[in-house]
């Protein structure tokens, strides 16, 4: 594998209620399989993916620079450059990040790529299902989707 500079790749844009960043995917880039490596940037008054935990992988956030804040679980911490924060596989990892700071906030976000993953939202009472390949893959999956945590049904039910 060769080296893989953020200045040479584009960036990608989310940008849908209160959620807006700027994201490149590093580790896809330079052909990482097991682990995930991704440049991330709020602007000012941006957030990250909804306030969310995954089941099977764990993530770490380092931010690079920057000021913001970091929503785990009902407690909300400062972020600055230099800021390493490590999130286990479970409740106990559920996460989001906001900039309230007047210059954009630069982190790296890094995860394990373990599947099959199961996401869940708890604000939102969603989970997220996937199974061929894991969250933040471009590869192809055998099963993805979002559900409503309580639309359950019998096993037996057709």
């Amino acid at each position: 594998m060769e080296p893989v500079n953020d200045a040479d790749l584009d960036w990608s844009e989310t940008d849908r209620d209160d959620t807006h960043f700027r994201r490149k995917k590093l580790a896809s880039a330079a052909g990482g399989e097991r682990l995930g490596c991704s440049l991330y940037e709020l602007p000012t008054g941006g957030n990250s993916w909804p306030y969310h935990y995954h089941t099977g992988n764990e993530e770490a956030i380092y931010v690079l620079s920057g000021r913001g804040t970091l929503r785990l679980g009902d407690d909300e911490h400062d972020l600055r450059s230099g800021d390493y924060v490590a999130l286990p596989a479970g409740e106990a990892g559920g996460h989001r990040v906001g900039n309230d700071a007047d210059e954009p906030l630069r982190y790296l976000v890094l995860s394990t790529m373990d599947d099959p993953d199961v996401s869940v939202y708890p604000d939102s009472g969603k989970i997220g299902i996937f199974a061929g390949s894991a969250p933040g893959s471009d590869d192809p999956r055998l099963v993805e989707g979002y559900y409503r945590r309580d639309d359950t049904v019998s096993y037996w039910d057709e």
